[in-house]
This record gives structure tokens, sequence and C-alpha cells, in this order.
């Protein structure tokens, strides 16, 4: 058709989708195989991503910063559309779905700054204030790591 451009300038190789987002090929084929992103092959069996990917990287590497598993953001590129560009709509309804999950981190975190000076609350009784803290080692029985910083 006249006007549209062909398929071969609406799609970016791999090299320049690494460069475009900052990430490096071997990451960006770690997600692909992983269901994050998609391409299809060349006759010459050549990568080819919609420009799109460079969207869902973005937010793959916004998420990962957050703390935001693979898995998760994963499960929320289910109700994106595979092919083309997610509208606002759809980055709103997945951003809700990971708000809560965000301040649960942030909650998480600010209780191990303000505790990391004196007791991280991991039950170990290596510290005099763990004393008071955990007397007999109670948080021992609520399971590994730091117990009292999820409460």
């Amino acid at each position: 058709m006249m006007g549209e451009p062909a398929a071969e300038d609406s799609e970016l190789s791999v090299g320049q989708l690494a460069a475009r987002s900052g990430m490096s090929v071997s990451a960006l084929h770690f997600y692909e195989r992983r269901g994050l992103i998609h391409s299809r092959r060349t006759t010459g069996n050549q990568r080819r991503y919609p420009r799109s990917a460079l969207r869902r990287v973005a937010v793959i590497r916004a998420a990962q910063k957050s703390g935001i598993p693979l898995a998760t953001i994963a499960e929320a590129f289910t109700h994106l559309p595979r092919d083309g560009v997610p509208t606002q709509e759809d980055w709103h309804q997945l951003s809700s779905t990971w708000r809560d999950e965000i301040q649960t981190r942030i909650v998480q975190l600010e209780r191990l700054r303000d505790r990391l000076d004196g007791c991280i609350g991991c039950g170990c009784l290596s510290l005099s204030v763990c004393n008071l803290v955990n007397p007999d080692d109670r948080l021992g029985g609520a399971g590994p790591g730091a117990p009292a910083l999820e409460t």
C-alpha cells in the first residue's frame, strides 16, 4: 500500500533493539525465551522485533528496578496485546496491578533501613539487643529470614 512503511522499516534488529533500549543482546534473547518480547524471523533467520518491543523493554527495566520479579511482569504482559502498541488504558491497568506490591516493598525497605543499624529482625541472637527484641529466640519459630520485618 502506498504510504505505509515496509515491514523492515517498522521493525528493529536485535542489535538495534539492544542499542535503543540499553539492554544487552543476551538479555533480550532471555526476555524473548521468557515470552516477554516477541520477534519474527526473516528468510535469513534473523530476528526482527516490532518497535513496540522498545516500550515493553522499558517497562521490564523499570519494573525490575522496583523489585518486581520477571514472572510477575510476564503474567501482567499476558493482558497486553502481543503485537502492536498497548493503549494508555492497557498501561494504566498494568501499573495499577503493581501499585500495592510496590507499596509493600517500600514499607519493607523502610523497615529494613530503620532497623539496619541495630537489629534487622532476623532472630539471630548475635547482638545484645536481640535479647530485648527477640527473647528466647521466639522469632526462630517464624521461619528463616527476617520475620520481624515482614509483620
